[in-house]
């Protein structure tokens, strides 16, 4: 789907104060299918390319597109700026360019009992029992994997406002990459799928990626210290770039970085380290939940098998907001994983 020029989003209004939900502003829409049944779509990927990879729909999956693409004609005020249907969930950003009499709750709510009554009319299409209400549980749609729940989508939807331009952008690109992101993980299972109880040093942490990592003993810690960053401050960055260069020129040596990577600077590092394909052990504050994805470039250098998370947090998919004392163990855990090797 199309997306606006940047000239045009230059000219966008943002949310304003006291209009939460009613005012101008961009939101992520994120709706599931109940125990994530695939059926909107099947994944294809054509050659086994992952950047080729598309979602072929369904009948219901092409009817609640078209649902989608009509909120417009009841909401004049929203546009719908990009979406992407997966087999199991349906992804969309929608753009309120003047103020609402109702919520983007109420759109939302809307297209979901729209899809509802879709659902219905898509199962009694395939299944009568499913119209008449009495099915066993073993009545099975020959075109599709299961049976059918109701509604189509679970009843809380994820919305998400977007607070700022940069937001945007990597939350388009997030949504149009989901079919190669799924393609990816399906086609390295391994290097995506969540490890539990890795034991480190008697430390237990959960695993996402290359657990090969592991195995080199040669670890540094990338750990930006307080007065480097002081002496910056003061005009003296001597000591900070002198470090930073350092961690590069260690990891091009054969050295695995390990960091939580927290402060900009390690951020930077970390991004060099990234673009030049070298091992990293990352360590996360967040849990990973059972549909877990890394972001954009953590992704892709999972895929390539040059990253390894750990996580010292049980299954939790919604980020925590890191306080200092979470940043001082998790650089504890590192320097533990650097300098002490099975």
């Amino acid at each position: 789907m199309q997306t606006m020029g940047e000239n045009e989003q230059d000219s966008w209004h943002w949310q304003e104060p006291n209009s939460a939900w009613r005012g101008v502003g961009i939101y992520h829409i994120t709706l599931i299918v109940p125990s994530r049944e695939p059926l909107l779509g099947t994944l294809v990927i054509p050659q086994n390319d992952p950047t080729q990879a598309k979602v072929e729909r369904t009948q219901l999956g092409n009817s609640l597109v078209n649902e989608l693409l009509h909120i417009p004609a009841f909401y004049p005020e929203v546009q719908v700026l990009q979406f992407c249907l997966m087999p199991d969930h349906l992804h969309t950003i929608l753009y309120v360019k003047r103020q609402m009499k109702k919520s983007i709750r109420m759109v939302v709510r809307g297209f979901w009992q729209g899809a509802k009554k879709l659902g219905r009319e898509y199962s009694s299409s395939i299944s009568p029992e499913y119209n008449s209400g009495t099915t066993d549980g073993d009545a099975t749609p020959s075109n599709d994997r299961c049976s059918f729940p109701f509604p189509v989508f679970t009843e809380m939807p994820f919305i998400r406002p977007l607070s700022c331009r940069g937001q945007l952008q990597a939350m388009i690109r997030y949504v149009q990459m989901n079919p190669q992101r799924l393609a990816t993980k399906r086609l390295k299972p391994s290097f995506f799928r969540v490890q539990h109880n890795v034991e480190i040093n008697g430390i237990v942490y959960n695993a996402v990626g290359n657990i090969a990592i592991l195995m080199s003993d040669n670890r540094e810690t990338v750990h930006v210290r307080r007065f480097m960053l002081d002496a910056a401050k003061q005009g003296d960055d001597k000591l900070l770039r002198d470090y930073m260069n350092g961690c590069i020129i260690a990891a091009r040596k054969g050295a695995v970085m390990v960091s939580p990577f927290i402060n900009p600077y390690e951020k930077e590092i970390l991004s060099v380290l990234l673009e030049e394909k070298h091992p990293i052990i990352y360590l996360s504050n967040n849990g990973f939940g059972e549909y877990y994805k890394p972001s954009d470039s953590l992704f892709n250098a999972v895929a390539a098998g040059q990253l390894l998370i750990l996580s010292p947090h049980s299954d939790n998919d919604s980020p925590k907001n890191i306080t200092r004392e979470d940043c001082v163990k998790l650089n504890n855990y590192a320097k533990e994983i650097a300098t002490k090797h099975h």
